[in-house]
């Protein structure tokens, strides 16, 4: 089941469908979308509330009532808070990570976001960032991009884009292995 270009298979992908739609009705996306995230902070800074919610060895009923006092002390609430203690009701805390993903993919279609990625050899400067976030809006028809940007020396040089599904290899590393390739095929 894909909406819009979101994978949404999956246990993650319907639970987060139903959140977003939820939260869609209720015009509460923006309220969601920071709860969730500041969730996500949670999870990536504790391993015990990872462990809590990655572990099967944790009964709902003690998984509930440790994910309240969480809750609560991070001042999540509302739809938000409702909706993470019935995924641990349901046994799927597991998928929780995989929830958020995807409700923020699907808050950035919604909102006309297109995700892209850049891999460049050294960091980039503001300015080179800034002028890559323009030259993407413009391939993509004005649209808002969230671009995050990785370095990774092994590129030698250039600059490797992925922009939904298309991808464009630029790279130092590429264009060294296809004139290797080719002059293996003379030789």
């Amino acid at each position: 089941m894909a909406q819009d270009g979101v994978d949404l298979s999956g246990v993650a992908g319907r639970y987060a469908f139903a959140l977003h739609e939820l939260a869609s009705e209720r015009n509460a996306t923006g309220e969601v979308t920071q709860a969730l995230a500041a969730f996500q902070r949670l999870l990536s800074e504790s391993a015990d509330l990872r462990r809590l919610v990655e572990s099967p060895v944790f009964s709902a009923a003690e998984q509930v009532k440790a994910l309240d006092a969480v809750l609560s002390a991070a001042r999540i609430g509302g739809i938000t808070a409702n909706f993470i203690r019935l995924v641990a009701t349901k046994r799927r805390l597991f998928a929780l990570p995989g929830i958020i993903s995807a409700f923020q993919r699907l808050e950035e279609k919604a909102k006309g976001v297109v995700r892209a990625e850049a891999t460049v050899a050294a960091p980039m400067s503001p300015d080179q960032e800034a002028a890559l976030r323009q030259s993407l809006a413009a391939t993509t028809g004005g649209k808002t991009v969230s671009l995050n940007v990785k370095t990774d020396a092994s590129i030698i040089g250039g600059i490797i884009v992925k922009l939904g599904s298309r991808m464009v290899d630029s790279s130092l590393k590429t264009k060294l292995n296809s004139i290797r390739t080719r002059m293996k095929e003379v030789g």
